[in-house]
């Protein structure tokens, strides 16, 4: 089904990149765009992980990291995915102070996961073991080809809307959608991310966070690290999230803040419905059922400074 999923989302994307390409320059234009398309497709399946990673500026991150904090995620990261019985992911972290994760790659011979700086900062160590075994779980379930795919695609189709702006096209009899093919184009470029977020069904998290807590065997952790990073998330704004709201479906929690039109289209389902849902799973899992710690000091990041085993103190970010 996921296979499935794929190629029906990247033939809508697809069919309306060619669109876009016959409103820009009629049968020549979008032929011009279909065979783009072809290739944007074929790159986008090799590259698009790296296409992520890189406009995030996320940086691997190993065993030896100077950090306590980063050591540990590392760690978590490698158990869980051995006892997943999947191959070792990249490990990345994300300079950004909102919380938040992702999971990218066409399989999970090639997966990475990203964790931002501020997820490390303001969670516990099994609130980001519950995170990053949901991020496994997308690995897992092979949702991550279509996010990267989708998220590379409606970001060039936006980018082509905008092009078009160039063309001007209010008197040019010969370009066949004219002054209302421009104003159609500046619609379609801002709805294209919402297709794709649209397209991407909010099942898919809740199948990751049922994945995902069994994989950290503690749904409370992930219930209550989902609240925090919801109630954290709207005071940090995710800048490129912002730039670029196609990926914004890629995120364990919707990266946008929500203060403009980016939140006409909902990427994920409701926090408090995925809490509820991860409660029920501890209820079946028979873990007693415990307080979400996201609740405690309305939501505040926690300003405790881990410390060497000698005492000193260190850096709670993960740069050291």
């Amino acid at each position: 089904m996921n296979h499935l999923k794929t190629f029906a989302l990247l033939a809508v994307m697809t069919a309306l990149f060619m669109g876009i390409g016959y409103l820009i320059g009629g049968a020549t234009g979008m032929m011009i765009a279909l065979l783009v398309a072809a290739g944007m497709n074929l790159f986008s399946y090799w590259n698009a992980d790296k296409i992520v990673l890189k406009m995030y500026k996320a940086q691997v991150v190993d065993e030896t990291h100077p950090n306590a904090v980063v050591r540990a995620y590392v760690a978590d990261v490698k158990q869980m995915a051995s006892d997943a019985g999947l191959p070792l992911p990249t490990i990345t972290i994300i300079p950004n102070d909102q919380p938040n994760a992702f999971a990218t790659g066409r399989n999970p011979q090639n997966a990475a996961v990203a964790a931002t700086s501020g997820l490390l900062d303001m969670l516990t160590r099994q609130e980001v073991r519950g995170v990053m075994a949901h991020e496994l779980a997308h690995v897992k379930n092979r949702d991550t080809l279509t996010m990267t795919v989708t998220a590379t695609v409606a970001g060039a189709i936006a980018m082509l809307a905008n092009f078009a702006m160039f063309f001007g096209g209010g008197d040019d009899r010969e370009r066949p959608g004219g002054m209302i093919g421009t104003i159609a184009l500046m619609l379609l470029a801002p709805m294209a991310a919402g297709l794709v977020q649209m397209a991407i069904s909010r099942s898919r998290e809740y199948e990751a966070d049922r994945v995902g807590a069994e994989i950290a065997n503690d749904p409370h952790a992930l219930a209550s690290a989902l609240q925090k990073i919801e109630a954290y998330a709207r005071g940090a704004v995710n800048v490129p999230a912002e730039r670029n709201p196609a990926t914004a479906h890629m995120f364990i929690i919707n990266p946008l803040n929500g203060k403009g039109a980016d939140s006409l289209f909902s990427t994920h389902p409701a926090t408090g419905n995925r809490v509820r849902a991860l409660m029920d799973l501890g209820t079946k899992m028979g873990m007693s059922r415990r307080p979400v710690s996201a609740r405690v000091a309305a939501a505040r990041p926690s300003t405790s400074v881990p410390t060497t085993p000698s005492g000193r103190a260190t850096s709670r970010g993960p740069w050291g």
